[in-house]
């Protein structure tokens, strides 16, 4: 088990580094190349390609930082206003089915990456192979379905609380005192 813990942190630490750098490589490739268009009227080719990897990266890696923290879209009009039980229910199911929905996502991503590793493909701008653009989809999917069982397996296991990822719990289920310290940290 305390492999699994390390091995945990492991990977929220890549995650971390990689979006990170990846918001950081967004930013300064859409600023250059407005800042190269004013001042020299040259936008250099590579840019585009260069937002568009760290876009792929960010949104796809995202998905597993997101669910761990609790911190991804949902409707929650209802889940809002369901009593405990109800939303402890919703809490164990809904991480399930979107496990589920990731898991296959993942496996039809990997075919599209395989295609794209067989058709040889490279960016035009780089000459860099596709498929390595594409990689993350299937990673990041792969993540966040594993990050989502285990969203379900802490609310199987902890009866007391809801919780919306590992990290995070359940906002309906703290006192006031306890969301005024999390919102000033």
């Amino acid at each position: 088990m305390k492999a699994l813990k390390v091995l945990d942190n492991i990977i929220l630490k890549i995650e971390e580094f990689i979006l990170s750098y990846a918001v950081i490589i967004i930013a300064l490739m859409v600023v250059g190349k407005a800042i190269s268009r004013a001042l020299f009227t040259y936008t250099p080719p590579f840019a585009d390609e260069v937002s568009q990897i760290a876009i792929v990266v960010a949104t796809f890696m995202g998905i597993s930082y997101a669910a761990r923290k609790g911190r991804h879209i949902s409707m929650s009009a209802f889940y809002d206003l369901a009593p405990f039980k109800v939303r402890k229910a919703l809490a164990i199911i809904i991480p399930l089915v979107t496990a589920i929905i990731l898991f296959v996502l993942t496996y039809y991503s990997a075919l599209y990456v395989q295609n794209v590793y067989q058709d040889g493909t490279v960016t035009s701008a780089l000459e860099m192979p596709k498929y390595y653009l594409y990689i993350f989809i299937p990673i990041g999917f792969f993540l966040g379905g594993v990050q989502f069982l285990r969203n379900m397996w802490i609310n199987i296991k902890d009866r007391d609380a809801v919780y919306l990822g590992t990290d995070a719990k359940d906002y309906n289920d703290k006192d006031k005192k306890e969301i005024m310290d999390e919102t000033h940290l």
